[in-house]
């Protein structure tokens, strides 16, 4: 296999051969020219500021090729600059984390997006583009806004009205403190300063520095241990404190450290939009000010996050301490919270989680998983106990540089055309699909209702007294059978309904034909998606190699029928969970597809499940997109699920309401 290392140490011969040859010498000075912007990264990948020399020459190149427009952006940002460099300044500033747009011409978050290497880099999207990026054949895009927040009306950005403010701060790197004392020597006001620390050298650094800074009255420092992350040192050490002012802000030091170079874009997109930016802090201290019920604050999430990282994923669990404490219901899998943790809040909004003692016992230990602990569940509850106490949420939409109540950010990302979906996935080698809500529907939507109609028939043969209750019989027979396998691997639906004659007192062949019958009203029901099943055809034309990956209790030939109902039969590898005893959710699915992965094929998911096709593929290094499910999309509209609670198995809900969440879905993006 030719792979790069090879391309660029036989470069000279190649270049020789392909010279006479159009089409090859065009890939080999595309391929040569990112080897040698490859050698320049390794010299510049730390370089973030420019001289005044070099804006100016940066400036007229981007006005030159139509990528940076004054009046444009000036507008977009709803600010008015003193002269065109200060604005092109401030867009070589914030391009490189908050991915706003300098013309209708250059969309920076899709820049990013489609040449993930540059970001991992650290590199400006622009620059980069006008140096290397146009050279080497890089995609770059006009502007496009998937979403129109609706703002509320524009709060001054005059100096704002005094109001008691304290800074919470935990630090881990040492560089933060600099960077909290610079943003703090902007405030027009002065604040006092509350900071848990991980060493003694910390300490020292932070009450030296922080007494330096001319606008910060008190400080408080404190040496912590490495438990509860930013949140136990917050509750334990401030919690009581925090109560005695109008406002504070926490926020905390972060880094992911990957790909060979600190990645600070997230940290830097909070700091600037909740210590950093006065422009937007003075509006932000404004709007507290004179809404005195707006109750947290904090920029809407980070763009180049996952586009679920709104979602609850493994969480739920872990919340419900939190729910059962403050009343809280949870019902939908999408909501708004400051992810990463940082924001401005009134305390008297966080009442019940401020007002309370805590110890360090009462956070977890390190290490703690990548998801699904005690504070990933704190964190996303933050939102919901403000609107609990009966405050609003407020949020920085950078892009358009507005504020917002809106929550409906959350699901921004998820604004797509089947033409769009259909050029992400092209862009790969290896395509892999879920099956149900992903590639093919229910009817009625409910995955149970199959069961239900079986209950129904055996209680007209006289076989079982109760529908209900023979649904909650046959899915305690599931969950038996796999605890007797230690909850490793798979079960296949007829594992089930042996173990389910067992206690009902059937013979093998009643068990055997009950569980076809299951099947087959379940395949009656089964409906295509049609433009996904239109992408997935097409893709096995262009000649894609595709995959159907399922976590199910159905054999390989029942996914194969269901499939091919709906028009999907050759050409594409089926892996059911059921027959391999591998399953996506516990992750060896996916460890099996990466180690059958040929080296350097390109590979994606598309799945509805935000863990199972989502976040776990994501830990193992796969890429993958995730897709709304029908009753996702049907939140997303404002409707709420007529399946909740004791309506789970409800049938004149699952009749009536059942195709209308089905059809809705169909198409699992929004902006048909």
């Amino acid at each position: 296999m030719i792979n790069k290392k090879t391309i660029k140490t036989h470069m000279p011969v190649l270049f020789n051969f392909v010279k006479s040859q159009p089409q090859l010498l065009k890939l080999a000075q595309r391929v040569n020219a990112k080897l040698q912007h490859r050698e320049y990264i390794k010299l510049n990948n730390n370089k973030k500021s420019y001289s005044d020399k070099e804006t100016a020459y940066l400036l007229e190149k981007a006005k030159a090729a139509g990528f940076f427009d004054y009046a444009w952006y000036s507008n977009k940002q709803l600010r008015t600059f003193s002269c065109e460099l200060e604005a092109f300044e401030d867009y070589l500033h914030k391009g490189n984390f908050s991915g706003v747009n300098p013309s209708p011409n250059f969309d920076t978050e899709l820049y990013y997006k489609c040449n993930t290497d540059i970001y991992l880099q650290g590199e400006h999207a622009l620059v980069h583009y006008l140096n290397h990026g146009q050279q080497e054949g890089r995609l770059s895009l006009p502007a496009n806004q998937k979403w129109y927040p609706k703002a509320i009306e524009s709060t001054a950005d005059g100096e704002p009205t005094s109001l008691k403010l304290a800074m919470c701060f935990h630090v881990f790197y040492g560089e933060f403190i600099d960077y909290y004392c610079d943003a703090l020597a902007k405030f027009t006001q002065p604040v006092d300063v509350f900071v848990s620390v991980a060493s003694d050298e910390l300490a020292k650094k932070a009450i030296h520095d922080f007494k330096a800074c001319s606008k910060v009255n008190k400080v408080v420092v404190k040496v912590v241990p490495n438990r509860g992350r930013n949140f136990g040192p917050m509750l334990v050490e401030f919690a009581s404190e925090l109560q005695k002012y109008d406002l504070f802000c926490h926020m905390h030091s972060k880094k992911s450290l990957y790909s060979g170079r600190a990645q600070t874009q997230w940290a830097d997109y909070l700091g600037e939009y909740l210590l950093n930016d006065q422009h937007v802090i003075k509006q932000v201290l404004n709007h507290f000010n004179d809404n005195p019920k707006s109750g947290i604050y904090y920029p809407t999430s980070f763009w180049m996050m996952p586009d679920w990282v709104n979602h609850w994923l493994k969480n739920k669990p872990a919340a419900q301490k939190f729910t059962k404490e403050w009343n809280i219901e949870l019902k939908d899998d999408f909501l708004a919270y400051p992810a990463g943790g940082m924001f401005w809040a009134r305390p008297e909004a966080l009442k019940q989680l401020l007002n309370k003692e805590y110890n360090y016992d009462d956070f977890p230990g390190e290490p703690l998983p990548n998801d699904g602990s005690q504070l990933h569940a704190l964190e996303r509850m933050l939102g919901l106990l403000v609107e609990k106490n009966g405050y609003k949420q407020l949020f920085y939409y950078p892009k358009t540089g507005q504020f917002t109540h809106d929550t409906s950010y959350i699901l921004a990302q998820y604004i797509n055309t089947a033409e769009g979906l259909k050029n992400q996935l092209n862009n790969f080698e290896h395509i892999s699909f879920d099956v149900f809500d992903t590639l093919v529907r229910r009817e009625y939507h409910a995955p149970d209702y199959a069961k239900l109609l079986l209950g129904k028939a055996l209680v007209e043969s006289g076989i079982v007294s109760n529908a209900h209750e023979f649904v909650k019989s046959r899915n305690i027979a599931e969950f038996e059978v796999r605890k007797a396998k230690n909850f490793i691997g798979d079960v296949s639906i007829f594992e089930t309904y042996s173990y389910l004659s067992e206690q009902l007192g059937w013979n093998s062949e009643q068990a055997h034909s009950y569980a076809e019958q299951e099947f087959a009203y379940d395949l009656h029901m089964i409906l295509p998606k049609d433009e996904m099943v239109d992408i997935f055809n097409e893709l096995i034309l262009a000649g894609k190699q595709v995959t159907v990956a399922s976590d199910t209790y159905y054999t390989k030939e029942q996914v194969a029928l269901m499939l091919a109902k709906v028009g999907i039969s050759v050409g594409f590898d089926l892996l059911v969970s059921s027959e391999i005893g591998k399953r996506k959710d516990d992750g060896q699915l996916w460890q099996h597809i990466k180690q059958s992965l040929p080296e350097g094929q390109s590979f994606i998911h598309v799945g509805d499940n935000a863990v199972a096709d989502a976040q776990i593929p994501g830990d193992f290094g796969l890429q993958n997109l995730h897709i709304l499910n029908p009753l996702d999309k049907w939140h997303a509209a404002g409707w709420d699920n007529p399946f909740s609670g004791s309506n789970e198995l409800n049938e004149q809900h699952i009749l009536k309401w059942g195709p209308l969440i089905s059809s809705f879905g169909r198409f699992p993006f929004l902006g048909e």
